[in-house]
């Protein structure tokens, strides 16, 4: 198998260590030089903290189990001959309690809208299209949280 790693840094900004006014704000970099700018999310720290521009942990992970759904609906469309000229997912990550009242993401639901450049797959196809790229993806499969698929 493979081994995927990321560099994630903080540094200290504000002149005491204090829960309601340390700053959230840090870096995340990747191997191959790519980084980005991540903090928290609004709705989960002290109205008195330091609002970080950038991508908080509820976002990425929405959006790594998107990607990694169209990585694999891309892969399987390729394999079936289809077309894809253009694929967008409007995803979105439910924040709540899980079944043991642990603050969790308990379902993230995409909503993949795909334009093809050739011939339409049916209906049943294109389910099936995105049930084998579910099945597939890396990421669901090494999570706990509901994940509904709903084409546009």
């Amino acid at each position: 198998m493979s081994e995927h790693s990321a560099i994630v840094e903080w540094q200290r900004t504000t002149p005491e260590f204090a829960y309601a006014t340390y700053n959230r704000a840090h870096r995340v970099r990747f191997a191959h030089g790519l980084e980005y700018l991540a903090g928290a999310a609004p709705e989960n720290i002290p109205a008195t903290a330091p609002r970080a521009p950038g991508i908080d942990p509820e976002q990425a992970f929405v959006a790594s189990l998107s990607s990694c759904h169209m990585l694999w609906f891309l892969h399987l469309a390729v394999t079936r001959k289809l077309v894809v000229d253009r694929y967008i997912d409007h995803a979105v990550g439910v924040l709540g309690k899980d079944a043991e009242g642990r603050t969790a993401m308990t379902r993230v639901t995409l909503r993949p809208s795909v334009v093809f450049g050739g011939p339409v797959p049916s209906a049943n196809e294109l389910r099936e299209l995105h049930e084998k790229a579910h099945e597939r993806c890396f990421i669901a499969n090494s999570v706990r949280t509901e994940i509904a698929i709903e084409p546009q």
